[in-house]
């Protein structure tokens, strides 16, 4: 058989298919590369204005999902969207309740600044006014007035009190008393009990009749109290209008656009004349909890509080990185002032919901799923389409403390969840909710197809990623060794890997090494030095393998040839590193029953899937040499010095070929190493990691003594195509000291590592005698003959026995 050639052993990114000198020349990418499902399921979902219709993006770690997203997001937004401003300012008569003002984007803060500057300006104003001599002089006049009339309505009763010889006295303020008059004094208890019957009687009748009056002039006081209240509420309405209407008239008219605006001034006007005193006193505790809060030291009633602001015409792209419940949908600050728990409208503030409102939210959805509450309350607030800002510490716990309960914020927002496979199986599966509000899954691409234009493609995805990192550009000689990089990640000749997370390091790195020799451009001898660098960093434990077989601990051999051991392929893998080893499988056999003891499986540490392939070369040996008589020879295998688990089909052929040797007593070339699967029909199956498989082989004749050139691996025929070989291991077969060789079935297989033809079964059912399996079924049939012998030696010793 014929090893394969160069060219099927690395797919080489060819310089004329770069139709460019370095990626400076080339436009970044704006689309999302090689995800065209999923960027059709995005442009379906953002396009769709029914509620539901939320992105779960599927994919594993390091796809770039975030990335891409959020490149598509700022090239494909749409810009007749219109985003808002939304602020909460005081509801006068429900102050438990504020009320919520929605206005354009970047008027939330212009409203703020407008209503500052008209308190700084009454701050100052109102106590002049009202202190003025000619404010005092009305509002003193007024008092006068009532007191006169006050004055003269009492006096009334007490000169009718005095002719009837009884006073009226001022007991408490508001609280009058007649009393009989002895002369110029109060009648005493004993000087009233001196008096007549008559006397006495005519008092009592007395009293009564200006007692009745007493009540009426007193109701007469309480109209004029009121009308006097009344006519000083004017005054200072009207030296309020004075001061501070025109300027609220002017922001009506600048905000005549908006009624809800509109309304909240006329509010702010009726309420400035009932609340006078917060500009007249001097108020310690709004002082204390303006310092309390960070904010301004003006009167908390009629400050705005800007929960969003956003920028004109800008529609949100919020990332949420840490998404609690009280970054997610906001919160109420408290301050505490001489020991109690204060709050009010103007200590709201907003989550990552209230900023993303008329746009996007972003984020990882098993960082959304550990955090409690937040999954039901987003589920909520989805259904109801609005933003409710709820105490978590209430729900959490069964305290009274009395806070505000603002009004619920509309909700409008396109959710963008990012996550595996496993985690939205699972949400599919246990929360029939979740169907319904993430109706559109952006299922992310590992790999794209490798050609000649999606290689031009792959390399305006590197120039992007060279602009977005602020890195040197690269050669095109750099950008086809990143290509073949990529080509051997995704493991596949004709396949580029998309794990965008990988390359972006890789562009790092190789940008470091451009620097460190100061060079313009990141060339491929750069690229070559990042790779060759990350692989001595993170292969240790590789090399204490590759120790042990260099000084004979574990055991290998590269030379001649044994029978029933064959050197089988295996992976390892350490944290995101894979290297290949080879590994010694030995068969024995012996007189039995024609069984196969699986001795990894029978001591536990063979997994399902490689008692499946040893059952499966069971099946096949049986269809080939047992069909009409029973096997005689039994058979056990195992891996030579394992002492952890092993799992997995791969070797399932090397196993075969050791059995075949075994039973026919025909040595195994040790120079070569063999992998694949096999199935009940002899057909080679392929494999996982391939190259890691080859190199290892390589890796493992270089520490035993050098290459002979008769040394080489044997790998599936259908894994041709996933061959990306390390350069130094094309170079070997190139000088003809190391093969690789691909078969399709068993019998290629056992031609090439037993140095003699398998051979093909006749007519009759027989295999040529100097065949592999010619050896095989002579032996078995030997075996027959013998125990057909004992049978008739048996029959002649005691018939009865049959």
């Amino acid at each position: 058989m014929k090893s394969l050639s160069l060219h099927q052993l690395y797919k080489a990114c060819v310089l004329k298919d770069l139709p460019f000198k370095s990626t400076r020349q080339l436009e970044p990418l704006a689309e999302i590369v090689g995800q065209n499902r999923a960027q059709e399921a995005v442009r379906f979902a953002l396009a769709m204005p029914h509620g539901g219709y939320n992105v779960y993006a599927v994919g594993r770690n390091g796809l770039g999902k975030r990335t891409m997203m959020l490149r598509y997001l700022e090239h494909h937004l749409d810009t007749k969207q219109q985003s808002h401003d939304w602020c909460y300012v005081a509801d006068f008569e429900e102050p438990r309740v504020p009320k919520l003002l929605q206005l354009p984007a970047g008027k939330g803060v212009r409203l703020k600044q407008d209503m500052e500057k008209l308190m700084s300006r009454l701050v100052k104003v109102i106590p002049q006014t009202f202190d003025s001599d000619s404010f005092l002089e009305r509002s003193e006049k007024l008092k006068e007035e009532y007191a006169k009339k006050q004055e003269d309505e009492l006096e009334k009763v007490a000169a009718q009190a005095r002719r009837k010889k009884v006073s009226l006295t001022i007991t408490t303020p508001g609280g009058y008393r007649l009393v009989a008059m002895n002369g110029d004094q109060p009648h005493t208890a004993e000087t009233f009990k001196a008096l007549t019957d008559v006397q006495r009687d005519k008092f009592e009748d007395s009293v009564n009749k200006l007692e009745k009056k007493l009540r009426q002039a007193l109701r007469k006081l309480a109209d004029w109290e009121q009308d006097y209240a009344d006519k000083q509420q004017a005054l200072n309405r009207e030296a309020l209008e004075g001061i501070s209407g025109h300027q609220i008239d002017e922001l009506i008219e600048n905000y005549k656009s908006l009624p809800d605006v509109v309304a909240y001034f006329e509010a702010v006007r009726a309420d400035l004349v009932e609340n006078l005193e917060i500009f007249l006193e001097d108020n310690e505790e709004q002082a204390a909890i303006a310092y309390a809060a960070l904010d301004k030291k003006m009167p908390r009633r009629y400050l705005v509080n800007v929960l969003v602001h956003q920028k004109t015409n800008e529609v949100p792209m919020v990332v949420e990185d840490n998404p609690t419940y009280h970054n997610l949908f906001g919160y109420v600050e408290n301050v505490t002032y001489k020991g109690t728990v204060f709050t009010d409208f103007s200590l709201i503030r907003s989550g990552s919901l209230h900023r993303a409102n008329g746009g996007y939210l972003l984020m990882d959805a098993i960082k959304m799923l550990e955090q409690p509450f937040v999954w039901d309350g987003l589920k909520r607030a989805l259904r109801a389409r609005s933003i409710q800002i709820n105490s978590l510490e209430r729900e959490l716990t069964l305290s009274g403390t009395i806070s505000i309960e603002p009004q619920g914020v509309p909700l409008d927002v396109k959710l963008v969840l990012f996550g595996d496979r496993e985690t939205w199986m699972l949400l599919q599966d246990y929360d029939p909710e979740f169907a319904e509000l993430f109706r559109v899954t952006a299922d992310f691409e590992n790999e794209m197809y490798r050609s000649d234009g999606s290689q031009v493609t792959y390399a305006k995805f590197i120039a992007s990623v060279v602009k977005e990192k602020n890195l040197l550009h690269c050669t095109n000689k750099a950008v086809a060794r990143i290509i073949e990089y990529s080509a051997r990640m995704a493991e596949h000749q004709d396949r580029l890997s998309l794990h965008a997370a990988n390359i972006a390091n890789l562009l790092r790195e190789s940008d470091f090494w451009a620097r460190q020799a100061d060079a313009k451009l990141i060339q491929d001898v750069h690229v070559e030095r990042a790779l060759e660098s990350a692989k001595y960093r993170s292969s240790r434990i590789r090399d204490q393998f590759y120790d042990s077989i260099r000084d004979g601990s574990t055991l290998v051999s590269t030379q001649g040839a044994i029978v029933g051991q064959v050197n089988a392929l295996s992976v390892l893998s350490t944290g995101g590193f894979e290297f290949g080893l080879s590994n010694r499988v030995t068969a024995t056999c012996y007189y039995g029953d024609g069984g196969i003891m699986d001795i990894e499986r029978d001591v536990k540490l063979g997994g399902n899937i490689h008692s499946k392939g040893v059952m499966i070369l069971s099946s096949w040996l049986a269809s080939h040499f047992a069909v009409t008589d029973p096997m005689h020879l039994s058979a056990s295998l195992t891996f030579e010095q394992n002492y952890g688990e092993v799992d997995g089909d791969s070797a399932s052929l090397a196993e075969l070929c050791a059995l075949i040797s075994s039973l026919s007593g025909v040595p195994v070339r040790q120079d070569l190493a063999i992998t694949g699967s096999v199935n009940q029909f002899g057909e080679v199956q392929p494999i996982g990691g391939v190259n890691e498989k080859v190199e290892g082989f390589f890796a493992t004749c270089q520490l035993k003594g050098g290459l002979t050139g008769t040394q080489g691996a044997i790998v599936p025929a259908n894994n041709v195509q996933n061959l990306m070989l390390d350069s130094e291991v094309v170079q070997a077969v190139r000088e003809s000291r190391f093969a690789v060789y691909a078969i399709s079935n068993v019998e290629e297989a056992v031609t090439l590592l037993l140095d003699k033809p398998a051979g093909k079964v006749d007519s009759k059912g027989n295999y040529p005698k100097q065949s592999v399996f010619g050896i095989i079924q002579q032996r078995l049939e030997k075996m027959r003959e013998h125990e057909r012998q004992e049978h008739a030696r048996d029959d002649q010793k005691d018939p009865s026995i049959h």
